[in-house]
């Protein structure tokens, strides 16, 4: 197939390379370099690297293209001719113009069991709720956020070890597999239906913010975990203790613990697996830990420079 593919970021780029072994790639759409890190340096889109590699290695004609805005690129995409649009977390709306040019549309991947955690942040949400499993889902794309048709759905199991960029590998990989299958029976049936969703069983998966990462050590050991787990690589569950500043990189939830007269934030215990807290049910044992301005450490090296004592309180 002719493929047209959009894509910005590291989860788009196994898809990409699967495709590009797969199909006639005549097209890489991207967002625009932009400034990251300390330094402001002008940095390409990890979808730039890889395109230009693959580029390169293939000796293929496509283009990079890395326009601000698509309200000027139907033409272009139409001159294309594409049987197919692939879109991976590119970070831009496609007007109903440029989902239509395609011969078979617009397919996305989508890294949730679709309808549940429509939006910006489906691997963070479902970690942070307990989901026991997630998946992507290849869709059919409309003018709606998420909303529609589904060709296939790829599940897996969120272990209790999983953090938002563990997952968010597996499943770039499980996008790129069930991209590549949904495309193969579109090769041999045009005519497939995309299955609708169920729209009142939607949630929507709202975009992180700093504010989030603050603990309220008033919630369950349980909840808290979730959200430090939920929370890696950004923006890094916190509290502060003595004016200030820890982030929790690893936890451990203890069931059944409690102490008579201690208050949420209390800290219970300090021994060489790390630093027990009391929360507002059960306890979690904090385990990997990172100062301001410092890495993060497992809790014995923490410790050599930074003293925590029982009795005293996380806020």
């Amino acid at each position: 197939m002719r493929v047209l593919f959009a894509g910005t970021p590291d989860f788009a780029v196994p898809a990409l390379q699967a495709l590009s072994s797969n199909h006639e790639i005549i097209g890489i759409y991207t967002q625009p370099d932009r400034k990251a890190g300390r330094g402001k340096k002008v940095t390409p889109p990890p979808v730039k690297i890889a395109a230009t590699s693959i580029i390169d290695r293939q000796g293929i004609g496509a283009k990079i293209y890395q326009p601000s805005s698509l309200t000027d690129q139907q033409s272009i995409i139409s001159d294309l001719k594409p049987d197919v649009m692939v879109v991976v977390a590119y970070g831009m709306l496609l007007p109903q113009s440029i989902l239509d040019t395609p011969r078979l549309g617009c397919i996305n991947i989508h890294a949730s069991i679709l309808p549940r955690w429509r939006g910006a942040a489906p691997i963070h949400r479902a970690i942070e709720a307990g989901d026991q499993e997630t998946g992507v889902a290849i869709m059919q794309m409309e003018l709606g956020l998420d909303t529609g048709p589904v060709f296939q759905m790829l599940k897996m199991p969120i272990s209790d070890e999983d953090t938002t960029a563990s997952l968010h590998d597996k499943l770039s990989e499980l996008g790129a597999t069930g991209i590549v299958e949904t495309l193969a029976m579109l090769a041999e049936n045009p005519k497939l239906q995309p299955k609708p969703q169920n729209d009142a069983l939607a949630t929507y998966a709202k975009k992180l913010t700093k504010q989030e990462a603050q603990i309220n050590w008033s919630e369950s050991a349980i909840q808290i975990n979730q959200k430090i787990r939920a929370f890696i690589p950004f923006p890094i569950a916190q509290c502060m203790y003595d004016r200030k500043r820890i982030r929790i990189w690893k936890a451990s939830v203890i069931e059944n613990e409690a102490k008579d007269n201690v208050s949420p934030g209390e800290i219970v215990d300090v021994s060489v697996n790390g630093v027990t807290v009391q929360c507002g049910k059960d306890q979690l044992r904090l385990e990997t830990l990172q100062r301001d301005g410092g890495k993060s450490l497992d809790w014995q090296e923490f410790s050599n420079g930074f003293p925590i004592k029982i009795g005293e309180r996380l806020t």
